[in-house]
C-alpha cells in the first residue's frame, strides 16, 4: 500500500466558487460537445458539404475536415499555452472561448453545397480551422487553472472535471442527437438537424464569457513547490525548464495520444453502428450516451480516488483490464451480440478506460512548473490529439472500408492501450500528498 503523508509546509488553498470551475471546464465541455456533435453527425454533414455519388466517400471527406481542425491545434497550443503562462491563465481562457463561439455558430451557419457550392465546404474548412487554433490554446491554461486553485487534498478530484466535463458534454450531445433521430427524418437531419445541435452548444458562449473574465489569476498565486517538488529548480531558462522536463513530457505525450485514440474510437461508435453494423439511428446515438454518463462516473472516480492512494495505481490497474476487455468485447459485438451487447459492452470500456486515461492530462500537468505549465501542456496536448485524435476516426473508417474488417476499432483501441500503459508505468507519481520517496 502506498503510504500518504499530508504536507504541512503548503498552504491551505480553500475551495474555489463552483461557477469558477464550471466556467473553467465550460470551454472543455463547448469543445468536445461541437466536436462530438460533427462526428455523431459526420453522415449528414458530409452530405450537406461533400456530396458524392457515393455515401463512402462522402463520408471520408466529412471526416477528413473533422480532422482539418486539428491542424491548427499545434498552433494554437503554442501561441496561446505560452500567453497563459507569460500574461495570466485567465485573459488566455478569454480569449479561447470567444474564438471557439465565433467558430461552432460559423459552421452551423455555413450554407450547403447545393446553395454555394464550392464555396461551402471551404468556409467550413476554414471555421474548423478557427476552431482547431482555439482549442489547442486552451487546455494548458484551463488544467493549470484547476490544478493552481484546487485544494491540495483535492486535485486529482478537481482537474478530473476536465476529463467529466469532455464526456458530460458528449452526454448531453448524444442525448440531443438521439432526440432529434427520433423527431426527424434522415432528409431533415440532413438538412438542418445537424444545424440545431451544434447551435444548442453555442448558447453556453455568452455566459462562459462573462464568468472567465470575473475569475481570480493562479499563475503567481499557486504554492509550485506543492505541484511538482521535483521541478523546482530555481536558475533555469525557459528553455532550460523544458529540457529539465523533457522525459516527462515524452510519457505525457505518450499517455495523451493513447488516451485522445481510446476517446475518438469510442466517439465514432454512433458512425460505426450507422455505417458498419447497420443499426438504426437511435440505437446509434443511445450507445454514446451509455459510454458518456459511464465515462463521467469513472473520470470523477479515478480523479477521486488517486487523491488517496495516488495516479499511478488508478492508472495501470483499469487500464490493463480495459486492455484485455477490448477485443473479446468487440467479438461479441461484431458477432450478432445486438443492441443490448454493444451498449453494456461499450459501456464497460468506457468504464474501465476512463478510471485510467483521464489521469493522463493530471500527471502532465502536476510534474510541470508553473513557468512553463500552461505552454507546455497545451503543446504536448495538442500534438497528441492532433496526430492520433485527428487521424483517429478517418483510419478507423477508411481501414474497416478497405479490408471489410469490422473488428478494425478493437485492434487499433488496443494497440493505443499498450503504448499508454508503457508510458504510465514509466512517469513518476505526481499525486502531491505523496511522500516523495514514493513517488515512483
Amino acid at each position: 500500500m502506498t503510504d500518504i503523508a499530508m504536507d504541512n509546509a503548503a498552504p491551505a488553498v480553500p475551495a474555489p466558487p463552483l461557477r469558477h470551475i464550471l466556467a473553467v471546464v465550460s470551454g472543455n465541455a463547448l469543445e468536445f460537445y461541437d466536436f462530438l456533435t460533427y462526428s455523431f453527425f459526420a453522415v449528414y454533414i458530409g452530405e450537406a458539404f461533400f456530396p458524392a455519388h457515393d455515401a463512402a466517400t462522402s463520408l471520408l471527406a466529412s471526416l477528413a475536415t473533422f480532422g482539418a481542425g486539428f491542424l491548427t491545434r499545434p498552433i494554437g497550443a503554442m501561441v496561446i499555452g505560452p500567453m497563459g503562462d507569460r500574461i495570466g491563465r485567465k485573459p488566455a481562457m478569454v480569449f479561447t472561448f470567444a474564438l471557439m463561439g465565433i467558430a461552432i455558430i460559423g459552421l452551423a451557419l455555413t450554407p450547403s453545397y447545393a446553395r454555394i457550392g464550392i464555396a461551402a465546404p471551404i468556409v467550413a474548412i476554414l471555421f474548423r480551422l478557427v476552431q482547431g487554433f482555439a482549442l489547442g490554446g486552451d487546455v494548458g491554461p484551463t488544467t493549470a487553472y484547476l490544478i493552481e486553485a484546487a485544494p491540495i487534498a483535492h486535485r486529482g478530484l478537481y482537474t478530473s472535471l476536465q476529463g467529466a466535463s469532455q464526456r458530460a458534454a458528449t452526454l448531453v450531445s448524444s442525448m440531443i442527437g438521439t432526440f432529434l433521430a427520433l423527431s426527424l427524418n434522415a432528409q431533415q437531419l440532413a438538412d438542418w438537424g445537424w444545424r440545431v445541435a451544434m447551435l444548442i452548444g453555442a448558447i453556453i458562449v455568452p455566459f462562459g464569457l462573462v464568468i472567465r473574465r470575473s475569475l481570480p489569476e493562479t499563475l503567481h498565486a499557486a504554492d509550485d513547490a506543492a505541484l511538482a517538488p521535483d521541478a523546482t529548480e530555481g536558475g533555469l531558462s525557459l528553455l532550460g525548464e523544458w529540457r529539465a522536463q523533457l522525459s516527462n513530457i515524452l510519457y505525457g505525450f505518450a499517455m495523451l495520444a493513447s488516451a485522445t485514440i481510446s476517446v475518438y474510437v469510442q466517439n465514432y461508435m454512433t458512425t460505426y453502428g450507422l455505417t458498419t453494423l447497420h443499426m438504426n439511428a437511435v440505437a446509434s446515438f443511445g450507445v454514446s450516451c451509455v459510454m458518456s454518463a459511464t465515462s463521467v462516473a469513472a473520470a470523477l472516480a479515478g480523479g477521486a480516488i488517486s487523491d488517496r492512494i495516488g495516479r499511478k495505481p488508478v492508472m495501470l490497474g483499469p487500464g490493463f483490464v480495459s486492455l484485455i476487455s477490448i477485443v473479446p468485447v468487440f467479438w461479441l459485438i461484431t458477432h450478432g451480440g445486438g443492441v443490448a451487447t454493444f451498449y453494456l459492452g461499450l459501456g464497460w470500456l468506457a468504464f474501465v478506460s476512463g478510471l485510467s486515461m483521464g489521469l493522463a492530462i493530471i500527471v502532465i500537468t502536476e510534474l510541470l512548473p508553473a513557468r512553463i505549465r500552461s505552454g507546455a501542456m497545451a503543446t504536448t496536448y495538442a500534438f497528441a490529439i492532433a496526430i492520433f485524435g485527428g487521424s483517429a476516426q478517418f483510419i478507423v473508417a477508411w481501414l474497416i472500408g478497405h479490408f471489410h474488417a469490422p473488428m478494425i476499432p478493437a485492434y487499433y483501441w488496443a494497440g493505443a492501450t499498450v503504448v499508454g500503459l508503457i508510458a504510465m508505468a514509466l512517469v513518476p507519481e505526481s499525486a502531491p500528498l505523496l511522500k516523495r520517496g514514493n513517488r515512483r
